[in-house]
């Protein structure tokens, strides 16, 4: 394949607009608020050692390791007339038990408490 004057006419066309858009584009003044980075609300330049609440921090991975397990049980409802029913009824049991243990578990430990 041979490129041909008007081939190569359009590349440099092609490319001299590009660079040309990409010069033109640029913003030329800086935002200090836009460049600085933004971390969960936090100021990145106040005090390192900021005080965090551990029991909010408790509560998000909770829903979090719910949520995955909500995630996990709506697809297995479909399978159920795929499979056999009985080692489907054996681990929809089995997982809900894991799941209830683990929610007891919570529940005693006071992790489900907002006041304390």
């Amino acid at each position: 394949m041979y490129l041909t004057i008007k081939h190569l006419i359009m590349i440099t066309m092609i490319i001299s607009m590009m660079i040309m858009m990409m010069t033109i584009s640029k913003k030329t003044t800086l935002n200090n608020q836009k460049s600085s980075p933004f971390e969960c609300g936090f100021n990145p330049m106040a005090d390192k050692r900021m005080p965090f609440s551990i029991h909010f921090f408790l509560i998000a991975v909770i829903f979090l390791i719910f949520d995955v397990e909500v995630i996990i049980i709506i697809p297995s409802l479909l399978t159920m007339k795929y499979a056999m029913i009985m080692n489907w009824m054996i681990t929809s049991i089995s997982f809900v038990t894991i799941l209830m243990m683990g929610t007891i578990h919570e529940w005693k430990n006071g992790m489900l408490n907002w006041t304390k």
